[in-house]
């Protein structure tokens, strides 16, 4: 059997080391016609962080990454609304890491490379077109010649054409009215040097800031990732590298002057700047037609809150690969993918709609009318908080406890 996967990004990469773990062959077909390193940070989860590790390549990525001690809540004004601890400093046996995206996709592609040789991932193969017959697929791509799989997999990313080809009337991307932008700026660490800050409201500015790299030069100064969000009725393209301008955000973080981090310095200082509507898409009746199938971002792309884009479709490579284990017929072992995914997917699609684990700053926000508290105890209770985290833990699945008790994916 060998497996043809349409896209190179951390979900293609990921099942391609999956699929050679359990002894499949696959080839990775890539649009681009070369790597750049592209994206800022992104964070792993423990769920994600135990397949990866499964995989062979944790240690390579603690290399690369920070380890995020805990998240801590905030409001406007620099108030703690609350700190929860994260990774192995919250009992899991992964830790969660902030990383570069860069990182993380070197990091997946050199072990693709190293195992499955130089040959199993080609540049320049555009999609633009499939068949299917009783014992295959046929893949059409732009400037080369057919490529036949006993199954394809859409890991194509936002703008699939995967998906595209097995959903042509499916309507535009569901915009919200909330935009992004993202930066990078070299600082001095704060608070542990490993925490991750969620602050505000989308109302009058949220920002999101952690480090993704460690000790970048002789000061001792951290890469620090940030992500400002705010309402807005810009739709920009959907485009992970577009430039953004620092004056359509700093006003509403100039205030952000706090005594264990200067936000709006921060913000000023930024080596990069780059803006993104926050968008999904609506969920799909289905994802598997015979012997095609979609992954990641070209099935489920979601808010990126609650740090789970990346996470899910690692989950959706381990489950994948998993399936064509036990049921070698490729459109079974398609099918049983799909009913293990499909549901729990779209369940945090929807979760990450209604604010996910930022639902917290939601209630703080609305019941002190964005003022200052006294106590945060009379704002909300600490049961009210641990119960708003623990919803988020379950449907996402990296509660500890049952993460844990899981039989490997793989």
């Amino acid at each position: 059997m060998t497996i043809a996967i349409v896209g190179g990004g951390i979900g293609g990469l990921t099942l391609a080391l999956a699929l050679h773990q359990v002894g499949i062959a696959c080839r990775v077909y890539e649009a681009a016609p070369s790597w750049k390193p592209l994206g800022v940070g992104i964070n792993l989860l423990p769920h994600a962080m135990r397949e990866l590790t499964e995989l062979g390549v944790g240690e390579a990525l603690e290399r690369v990454a920070v380890p995020t001690q805990e998240v801590v809540f905030c409001n406007r004004f620099g108030q703690l609304i609350r700190r929860e601890p994260r990774g192995r400093t919250a009992g899991y046996a992964w830790p969660q890491l902030s990383i570069h995206r860069a990182d993380l996709h070197e990091a997946l592609l050199a072990a693709v490379n190293e195992r499955l040789g130089l040959q199993a991932v080609v540049l320049g193969a555009k999609c633009t077109g499939l068949a299917q017959d009783e014992g295959g697929v046929m893949l059409s791509f732009a400037g080369g010649g057919p490529v036949r799989a006993q199954a394809a997999i859409g890991c194509d990313g936002i703008h699939s054409a995967v998906r595209r080809l097995l959903h042509p009337d499916e309507g535009p991307l569901s915009y919200q009215g909330i935009n992004m932008w993202r930066g990078v700026t070299r600082a001095q660490p704060f608070l542990t040097g490993a925490s991750m800050v969620i602050g505000g409201w989308l109302e009058v500015g949220k920002l999101v800031v952690y480090p993704i790299r460690d000790a970048i030069d002789g000061d001792g100064r951290q890469l620090l990732n940030w992500v400002a969000e705010i309402q807005s009725p810009r739709n920009v393209m959907q485009d992970w590298n577009l430039g953004g301008r620092l004056e359509d955000i700093l006003p509403a973080f100039e205030r952000w002057t706090f005594d264990w981090l200067d936000c709006a310095a921060l913000l000023r200082a930024a080596d990069l700047v780059l803006e993104y509507p926050m968008v999904d898409r609506e969920p799909l009746p289905f994802w598997t037609r015979g012997r095609v199938t979609l992954l990641g971002d070209a099935a489920h792309p979601m808010y990126p809150r609650g740090s789970n884009g990346a996470g899910q479709a690692i989950l959706d490579a381990r489950t994948l690969a998993g399936c064509l284990k036990r049921e070698r017929d490729a459109p079974a072992a398609l099918k049983a993918y799909q009913a293990a995914r499909l549901a729990s997917a779209y369940a945090v699609v929807l979760a990450n709609r209604d604010s996910g684990p930022d639902a917290l700053l939601r209630e703080v926000h609305r019941r002190t009318g964005d003022r200052p508290f006294a106590r945060i105890e009379d704002v909300i209770s600490e049961a009210e908080m641990l119960a708003l985290a623990d919803r988020y833990q379950r449907i996402a699945g990296f509660e500890r406890e049952a993460l844990e008790r899981r039989a490997s994916l793989g």
